[in-house]
């Protein structure tokens, strides 16, 4: 448990991810989480959510965002407004995603993103562009990365 606004510590999960601090994000999550982004399966647990947070910050795959705006109510929701960035080898696909996470005692037990599949494609056409002509590729503004 941590005396941590809901805010505040999913900023902090999604910058541990973004660090490559995966041990330290999890550390943050219920031993019940539910991970879902919509159209996609549902992740249940820690150990699986542990599985698919590895795979995403493992050798060659990275994951880095710019939390665009966050809000929380007094239930613990924190809604977040993202552009997150999968570097894939050498490809940067960078798409928008609104996320909800719900924090019950000083643990993150819900993860839920919705993003829009035509966004993802134009994200990764772009980013397929970019191999070709760099300067396509725009650098995330204040990236969870960088966050102290």
């Amino acid at each position: 448990m941590t005396s941590e606004k809901p805010t505040e510590l999913v900023h902090a999960f999604f910058a541990d991810l973004a660090q490559g601090r995966v041990d330290a994000a999890l550390d943050r999550v219920d031993e019940q989480i539910v991970y879902t982004n919509v159209s996609l399966p549902t992740v249940r647990g820690k150990q699986r959510f542990a599985s698919v947070m590895r795979a995403l910050n493992g050798k060659h795959i990275a994951f880095d965002a710019a939390v665009l705006a966050i809000s929380a109510d007094d239930d613990g929701v924190v809604l977040t407004e993202r552009i997150d960035e999968l570097t894939v080898g050498p490809l940067r696909i960078q798409f928008w995603v609104c996320g909800r996470n719900e924090v019950r005692e000083g643990r993150i037990a819900l993860w839920r993103d919705y993003f829009d599949f035509w966004n993802c494609t134009r994200g990764f056409v772009r980013a397929v562009a970019a191999l070709v002509v760099p300067g396509l590729h725009k650098p995330l503004p204040n990236p969870v990365s960088g966050a102290v």
